[in-house]
């Protein structure tokens, strides 16, 4: 057999085999840090007898700009990647709400915040105070989580889910995250890169959480 023959015959590798009855998350970030920790985290948090019916697959974009394109990547080589997500931040993004257009024309669902994922964050620990922009959306952040967890806050913390569930209000972000969002779209003109305090990773995050309390009830 030639290596052509060989080659013909070979098979797609697929990264993950699993078909899991709950839903597979397929979620591309552009960072290796924060955004990755937390899904982690919220993975982990699922009860036992759940984790191999709902997944949660983190993979990296090597830039934003390439966010949706590594997502088609990964739908096409594994058809188990059922539900696409993109995480990003407004920050300093020029194509914001491009990427945004683009992705959902592609059938993939957003998570974004504006001006950063510490804004989603931050409602854990109840209302969200005016912010300028990332830097000092992070700085109170920061601060905020110290006050609250006794820990300083670092990015690459692999606890950093368990931490703001332990010491804040998920239920709470989720309305917070909620409200805010509902406002905007009725007081601005819809533009995400407009929605100062922002995000829609309480979609991503609520519909997780919603699916773990049906099982939690069995009434899944």
């Amino acid at each position: 057999m030639t290596r052509k023959e060989r080659n013909g015959k070979r098979k797609s590798r697929r990264i993950n085999s699993r078909n899991p009855s709950l839903g597979y998350y397929l979620i591309v970030t552009d960072t290796n840090a924060t955004e990755r920790n937390y899904f982690m985290g919220l993975q982990n948090a699922l009860p036992e007898g759940m984790r191999n019916k709902l997944i949660i697959h983190v993979e990296k974009a090597k830039k934003t700009d390439q966010l949706i394109k590594r997502c088609v990547e990964l739908l096409s080589n594994d058809p188990q990647y059922r539900i696409p997500w993109i995480v990003f931040d407004r920050d300093q993004v020029t194509r914001f709400d491009n990427i945004i257009v683009d992705a959902k024309k592609r059938g993939i669902h957003v998570g974004w915040s504006n001006p950063c994922f510490e804004v989603w964050m931050y409602g854990y620990f109840g209302k969200i105070p005016q912010m300028v922009d990332s830097q000092e959306c992070c700085r109170k952040f920061v601060e905020k989580y110290k006050q609250k967890t006794g820990q300083e806050y670092k990015k690459n913390d692999v606890n950093i889910y368990k931490r703001l569930t332990e010491n804040g209000d998920e239920k709470e972000a989720l309305n917070i995250a909620r409200r805010n969002y509902e406002n905007a779209i009725k007081n601005i003109n819809g533009k995400p890169s407009d929605m100062h305090l922002c995000t829609t990773v309480y979609e991503l995050v609520g519909e997780i959480v919603q699916k773990a309390s049906a099982y939690k009830n069995k009434l899944i």
